[in-house]
């Protein structure tokens, strides 16, 4: 029998990329049973700015209750779909096929999530559109526990930018985790491994997602990353993710010697060093004062409740 889908999205003040988006959905090759959009203050929220579909829903919601892992699962509970495709306001669908090349990662009953690949938008700095192609690399994937020892964290890295989930599996394991700075599709990936299901890195479904964070940004990002992985050792200790970022910026920076691009090469180094001082304060957050540590981190109403 055909699986069917239901997209979940949390916006907040969507813009454009969010019409993309909805435009997007509407042209796929594989039906979509509903649509259910989760906004953050409805203030925000002009219908007559966005394109009509059948099976959009739109629920609104406060700022103060917005999380992570819980706004999702809340979108989770109101579907009725067998797969959950879980998107960003800010992804762009690269074509008509995206769905369907992700439902057909589930033909193995093994497998617990599919995410997509991330193409780099127009405006993609070169160090950052290298970045995409380390992460999201052409080929396709299978990932599983045995995995660990040659992928290491790298085998728990899954996307909510746009990532897929066998319902049955995502309410068996209880849903993302609530509460949640950040980094609640990884969490909730590495609970599936651990379960010895598998995750499709599915490199045919291609999404255009990228951003040019500034320096500080970058520092902001990591700090509440590394946050997630202290609150977390259970899951991350023993895993280092220092190996993989050093792999990326040494790979980064012989490609823009190739490149000959001396300016980037500087600024790599300046943005490697503000992702690592954000990365290393957010491991040790517990031993900083807490006006320093919403000051560091990207989601400051975390810190209220």
């Amino acid at each position: 029998m055909k699986k069917t889908v239901s997209v979940i999205i949390p916006v907040y003040k969507p813009n454009s990329m969010y019409v993309r988006l909805l435009k997007g959905l509407k042209y796929q090759t594989y039906p979509i049973k509903e649509i259910i959009v989760i906004n953050t203050e409805q203030r925000y929220y002009h219908e007559e700015n966005y394109p009509s579909l059948e099976q959009l829903r739109v629920i609104h919601i406060k700022k103060e209750e917005f999380d992570h892992g819980g706004t999702r699962n809340a979108g989770a509970k109101m579907a009725t779909g067998d797969i959950l495709l879980f998107m960003t306001q800010d992804a762009v669908l690269a074509d008509a096929h995206v769905i369907e090349r992700l439902v057909e990662s589930f033909d193995d009953d093994r497998v617990g999530a599919a995410y997509a690949r991330q193409l780099p938008n127009e405006n993609c700095n070169l160090i950052e559109r290298y970045t995409r192609s380390f992460n999201y690399p052409k080929k396709s994937r299978v990932k599983k526990y045995s995995d660990l020892n040659e992928l290491g964290i790298k085998t728990y890295f899954c996307s909510n930018v746009c990532a897929a989930y066998k319902k049955e599996i995502y309410e068996k394991l209880g849903g993302f985790e609530c509460r949640t700075i950040f980094n609640e599709d990884m969490i909730f990936a590495a609970n599936i491994i651990k379960q010895g299901y598998f995750i499709v890195y599915c490199a045919e479904a291609r999404v255009i997602h990228s951003h040019n964070y500034t320096g500080m940004e970058q520092l902001h990002r990591n700090f509440d990353l590394a946050v997630s992985q202290a609150d977390h050792p259970e899951i991350f200790e023993g895993i280092p993710s220092e190996q993989e970022g050093i792999r990326l910026v040494k790979k980064t920076f012989r490609y823009l010697l190739e490149k000959k691009q001396p300016f980037e090469m500087i600024r790599l180094i300046y943005i490697s060093g503000c992702k690592y001082v954000g990365y290393f304060l957010g491991k040790r957050y517990r031993k900083l004062p807490i006006k320093v540590v919403r000051q560091l981190s990207m989601n400051k109403k975390y810190w209220d409740r």
